[in-house]
């Protein structure tokens, strides 16, 4: 992380994990008694988002750490919890929400991880199946550098047997999970794309290979895996680059220890076509075939979506039948096309993904441990 400037926020500027990550930047520190300073800085730079990426603000979660995925009732959605510990991320993809989601975008990280740990013990004696992610405001693993965030939640879920924590990411920051006692409870996952997407729309991102390596690193010490192919963006050549994609991603990793892999083409509020017009000038992401969906989002046209889906998941069924596909946000149209079923059949979506959790991870449908 190049930061250009820190804050913190007065209420937690005395504690210790304040003082710990201040000392690992040679950059310009100050304290502030509300985020007003802080926004007016990046909100005042010509490219707000851009420098946003640049900034630190070291604060407290005033609200809940623990909230519901804000899927949408037109599609189907996976159901799962987000675990709000922080916002924005430091890579720069041309298609990410977040430019166009925070106004201004700062990266935030939480620091009262003590209120952190009350909600998921309440979360915990609750003796459900949850499953949650840390991938929704921000990248899981930015922050591994500098914090032991990661290390923290990894062992607080391997101390539980009912709920299965995911980490999304884009980066190899894995070295400081490697050896954790994690009883399988953490589920690490990469968001994967085509070499081209990934050099030309995912700037700051491990390369495709450096992702694949890095899972199969964690595979082989004992974690459950997910992988997310999540935009996929359709162009000319893109099912040949896709399937190819795939390849590589078998090649390096056993299919029987994936615990789900997801699909979602490129979609996006329309707002958010003038930021990458903006700030991604050789980006052609935004000139496909898109119409407005139900949610508001730009969507390519069904037809297109269906006929890249039905590709990806031939792709994927030929290494691994057995794997847990599913759809980000689709209609039961777009499933029983290219998979062959809609997700009430099975019990849901959230029934489908539980059951995952369960066989995968090792959960007892929430039986704590005597």
């Amino acid at each position: 992380m190049r930061l250009a400037a820190l804050y913190i926020d007065a209420q937690v500027a005395g504690w210790s994990a304040t003082r710990s990550i201040c000392r690992r930047f040679d950059v310009p520190v100050k304290t502030v008694v509300n985020a007003d300073e802080v926004y007016a800085d990046v909100a005042a730079a010509e490219d707000p988002v851009g420098r946003g990426k640049q900034v630190l603000y070291l604060t407290r979660n005033k609200g809940a750490f623990i909230k519901q995925c804000p899927g949408t009732r037109h599609y189907t959605c996976c159901g799962y919890k987000i675990l709000h510990v922080g916002t924005f991320c430091t890579m720069d993809c041309a298609y990410c929400i977040l430019q166009s989601y925070f106004h201004p975008p700062v990266l935030q990280y939480f620091l009262n991880h003590a209120d952190l740990n009350v909600e998921l013990e309440q979360l915990f004696a609750t003796r459900t199946i949850q499953r949650l992610g840390t991938g929704e405001f921000t990248d899981s693993l930015i922050w591994e550098p500098w914090t032991g965030l990661s290390e923290g939640l990894i062992r607080k879920f391997a101390g539980q047997n009912c709920c299965v924590l995911e980490l999304k990411t884009k980066t190899t920051f894995i070295d400081t999970l490697l050896d954790l006692p994690h009883r399988r409870r953490t589920v690490l996952a990469w968001s994967l794309n085509t070499p081209r997407v990934i050099g030309s729309e995912e700037r700051g991102t491990a390369s495709l290979d450096a992702r694949l390596k890095a899972a199969a690193r964690c595979l082989a010490q004992g974690y459950p895996l997910a992988f997310h192919f999540d935009p996929i963006v359709i162009d000319d050549g893109c099912e040949a680059e896709y399937r190819q994609t795939i390849d590589r991603l078998f090649a390096l990793i056993d299919p029987r220890h994936i615990v789900w892999i997801s699909l979602g083409a490129l979609r996006f509020m329309p707002d958010l076509k003038g930021v990458v017009q903006g700030r991604f000038s050789q980006s052609k992401i935004v000139y496909g075939e898109f119409i407005a969906g139900l949610d508001g989002k730009m969507r390519y046209f069904k037809p297109l979506r269906m006929k890249i889906y039905r590709a990806i998941v031939q792709a994927i069924r030929a290494h691994a039948p057995e794997v847990c596909l599913y759809f980000c946000m689709e209609d039961d149209e777009v499933w029983q096309d290219a998979l062959g079923f809609a997700p009430a059949e099975r019990g849901g979506l959230s029934r489908m993904l539980d059951t995952a959790a369960v066989q995968q991870c090792g959960l007892d449908n929430g039986r704590r441990p005597r």
